[in-house]
């Protein structure tokens, strides 16, 4: 592995990173620093959507206020496969997701997504940029 893959590995954590403080602080605008504006983003196996970026975004500001303002994203180990140019990468992203949510009694109850962010990242002139996400589900616990 040679200084530049280092930092791309570097800016690509950095990229991920962004994504769960955009989502879990409702600071969708940031994600625009995330994703390319043709993104395809899946979230069907936690119950989403899946379409291009500007209407995922637009999805997460209406759906995610659903939940409380405490969300949390834990990322966990990632991997990188860069292909031969050196501009693309596949990655994948560990995550635990607890969320608190209304429990129709008055109170709250703690909700978690865990599985994998499975990331298309591509060189840009504004830096990494993710053109596909594809969130896979593993486990849930409390819905």
């Amino acid at each position: 592995m040679d200084l530049q893959q280092l930092i791309d590995r570097a800016e690509i954590a950095d990229a991920i990173t962004r994504y769960t403080l955009a989502v879990d602080e409702g600071d969708f605008d940031r994600l625009d620093t995330v994703f390319t504006p043709d993104a395809q983003i899946d979230y069907t196996e936690s119950g989403g959507v899946a379409d291009a970026y500007p209407a995922v975004k637009a999805w997460l500001a209406e759906a995610l206020p659903g939940f409380s303002t405490h969300r949390i994203h834990m990322l966990g180990q990632i991997s990188y496969e860069f292909d031969d140019s050196g501009d693309e990468a596949a990655v994948a992203a560990y995550f635990h997701n607890p969320m608190r949510i209304a429990d129709g009694k008055g109170g709250e109850r703690v909700v978690e997504v865990g599985g994998l962010y499975r990331h298309a990242f591509v060189r840009t002139t504004d830096g990494w940029r993710s053109r596909r996400l594809h969130e896979q589900v593993v486990w849930t616990r409390g819905f």
